[in-house]
């Protein structure tokens, strides 16, 4: 049986599909129409909800994709839409700056915007308008009408804290959502199964029973394959209650990051020491999607344009393996194999990820090209660790993404660096390199050509900004992470 709350009602649902969406559930099967589809996939916001989860006592409040979100995901939780925000005394504030500042006109995208604009008062109360442009980056609106919705989001910054039901009930609502307890580890329906563990041992004990069941984590992926695909799941394994690899935890040495961390998170814990993978984190996707998007997913999904794997490899990242009670240790770098293929064996899952902490006198770099800054695949993504003494490298670590069918170093660019001196030679003997690391295709994002120079060329921006730094000059991090 799935508990959750709706609103402040108490939902028990025994005989809802596995593969049932929370937007198909609240559209088809409680009638809350307020929450619409746009694209199926994750990419315009229409169908944004708010979910509250406890957390250390507290309600926290987080904003998804409810296209992409199945409803078995939902246990424990308290879902709000569109229709919640008002009382029968007066619309929300979020609500009423909308109309206030004339942010809606078709009204189709509207409600997704009001569940991101209610989100972010709930966890940036003082939100400027960088915070706004981020909380807003997964919402599209056809009508182009930004400038008021943005403008309404701000005027709610000026009146923060904003008081509202949900305040006047947290206390309520976190008494509520503990009394539901934890899962039950099946639940059947429509000829379909879902098993929810609690702990890695339950999960790896379910594992190795139901080697054909798909792991569920933030679904970002995996549930375009019910929505876009129609295709039937019939067993999941769903993650979100495995608590022991949904943590973070650091020693002198390391970062050690549980494989069920939303992408959110690991931006909070990655950004204070490598502020350039932080900055990078913030254009993976939109909040929504990092809201539920998994480090372990992004990793096990073995995308050969996935943006986490090449700088996580250059930073020297190892991952921890399970299967069954056997645990192993790998360098992230052999993890992939072939296009989609990676060194998981059957009923095995990736349980931790180990980053080094940065050393004196090393320096890590990452950049993005995509078409669209927000919200948008890479065409390339590259990665530079580099260890000095005085002006000669002495460790080197090239990494990229969207240059083969999967992420890979680039050896013979990094041999042309080590041992060398930083200079504008090095790094032309560099770049020539790299032309016999990669043999990169076209496609839509990019021609093979266009790949090639810009890999490149990346390598001469890192030359430019080291020694332009080493000049006492100062790069905002975020202006280097531009678009192509």
């Amino acid at each position: 049986m799935i508990r959750f709350l709706l609103n402040q009602t108490l939902q028990e649902e025994k005989d809802i599909s596995p593969n049932l969406t929370v937007l198909n559930y609240l559209r088809e099967h409680v009638r809350k129409t307020g929450t619409k589809e746009g694209c199926g996939s994750g990419d315009c916001g229409a169908c944004t909800v708010v979910l509250g989860e406890v957390v250390d006592g507290k309600l926290e409040y987080r904003s998804l994709n409810s296209c992409l979100t199945f409803v078995s995901a939902l246990h424990g939780k308290q879902l709000i839409t569109v229709e919640d925000l008002r009382t029968k005394e007066s619309l929300h504030p979020v609500q009423k700056a909308i109309v206030d500042f004339h942010g809606s006109q078709c009204g189709y995208c509207t409600p997704g915007f009001i569940m991101s604009m209610f989100a972010l008062t709930k966890n940036t109360p003082n939100a400027n308008k960088e915070d706004t442009y981020e909380a807003l980056a997964g919402n599209l609106c056809r009508c182009t009408g930004y400038r008021p919705i943005v403008e309404a989001a701000l005027s709610l910054s000026q009146e923060a804290p904003i008081r509202d039901q949900f305040s006047d009930y947290e206390r309520e609502t976190v008494e509520k959502l503990n009394a539901i307890g934890k899962p039950e580890l099946e639940h059947h329906a429509d000829g379909k199964t879902a098993f929810t563990p609690t702990n890695s041992d339950e999960l790896a004990k379910t594992l190795m029973a139901h080697p054909n069941a798909k792991l569920l984590a933030g679904g970002t992926d995996l549930a375009l394959e019910v929505t876009q695909f129609h295709r039937d799941i019939d067993k999941l394994i769903y993650l979100g209650h495995v608590e022991d690899i949904k943590t973070v935890n650091e020693t002198d040495t390391h970062i050690e990051i549980g494989a069920n961390v939303p992408l959110t998170d690991v931006y909070r814990s990655l950004e204070p020491h490598y502020p350039d993978f932080g900055a990078l984190i913030q254009r993976f996707a939109s909040l929504q999607i990092r809201n539920q998007g998994t480090i372990g997913g992004n990793i096990a999904n073995a995308s050969p344009i996935g943006d986490g794997p090449p700088l996580l490899i250059a930073l020297g990242a190892t991952i921890t393996l399970r299967r069954g009670e056997t645990a192993r240790e790998i360098a992230l770098e052999d993890f992939f194999k072939d296009y989609k293929v990676t060194a998981l064996q059957a009923s095995e899952f990736i349980q931790t990820i180990r980053v080094p902490k940065p050393l004196p006198d090393q320096v890590f770099k990452a950049y993005k090209i995509s078409k669209r800054f927000d919200d948008d695949i890479s065409a390339v993504c590259a990665a530079f660790h580099l260890k000095f003494d005085s002006d000669t490298v002495t460790e080197v670590r090239v990494a990229f993404g969207g240059m083969a069918a999967i992420p890979a170093r680039a050896t013979h660019c990094e041999q042309a660096l080590i041992g060398k001196p930083l200079s504008l030679t090095t790094i032309q003997a560099a770049m020539t390199a790299l032309a016999s690391d990669f043999s990169p295709i076209s496609d839509v994002r990019a021609t093979k050509e266009y790949r090639a120079e810009t890999a490149a060329n990346l390598l001469y921006r890192l030359y430019t900004e080291l020694t332009y730094t080493a000049a006492g000059n100062t790069i905002e991090t975020r202006v280097i992470h531009y678009v192509s």
